[in-house]
This record gives structure tokens, C-alpha cells and sequence, in this order.
């Protein structure tokens, strides 16, 4: 699993071109039109999916600027169950992930493509 590249509004992974914001989850499968509950601020509920997968890392892609906010419950529940988080801007998120994700299901990630 590769992505490709990333710019404003747009993330290509694997071939496919995704216009909206996208979860990977720790064995691969990309889930696009990935809503949050509230706009701009990243909680628990909106990653539910990866949290249960029990992955050792979750990288948050915050937004071409970095606008998306992390709940600060979500981060000390995240720490809780042993899960690091790194929430970066989405650019440097999906460097991150490409250095970082394998098959072994330890790694998933959500992305913001905008803001």
C-alpha cells in the first residue's frame, strides 16, 4: 500500500484517485467520504473503526494547514490503550504513513484533504 501523492482536495493510493476525506485502515482498505461528527476536530467516534483494529499507530492528517484539531480526550484515550498518535499536516501524514505502514495491521490513518 503506497500513497502516491497528495495535494489540496486530492489523494491518490494504490492507482486510485480519492476526493474526499479517507481512513486506511490497518489492513489496507481505504474507507473515502470519511465524515466527522464536527467539522474540524478529530474524536473518538469518528475513528472507532482503527481504534477497535487496535493498531500500534494512528496518523492523523490534519489538513493541507493543519486546521483539523485532536480532541485532547481522544489523545489521552489513544494513550490509554497504548496507541500513539501522530497528527501531522495531511502532506507530511501521508509521508509518514508510507515510511511506517505494513501488512502486519500496526499501522491506520485517517486524512483531512483540505483546509
Amino acid at each position: 500500500m503506497k500513497i502516491e501523492s497528495y495535494a489540496f482536495g486530492s489523494m491518490a493510493i494504490d492507482g486510485r484517485v480519492y476526493r474526499s476525506d479517507l481512513m486506511i485502515t490497518p489492513d489496507g482498505r481505504v474507507m473515502d467520504n470519511w465524515w466527522r461528527k464536527t467539522s474540524h476536530l478529530l474524536i473518538r467516534d469518528d475513528i472507532a473503526a482503527l481504534i477497535q483494529a487496535a493498531p500500534k499507530v494512528i496518523i492523523a492528517g490534519t489538513g493541507a494547514n493543519g486546521l483539523m484539531a485532536i480532541d485532547p480526550a481522544l489523545s489521552r484515550d489513544l494513550a490509554k490503550s497504548r496507541i500513539e498518535l501522530a497528527a501531522l499536516p495531511s502532506e507530511k501524514a501521508a509521508a509518514l504513513f508510507n515510511e511506517t505502514w505494513r501488512p502486519d495491521g500496526s499501522v491506520g490513518a485517517c486524512f483531512h484533504l483540505t483546509c
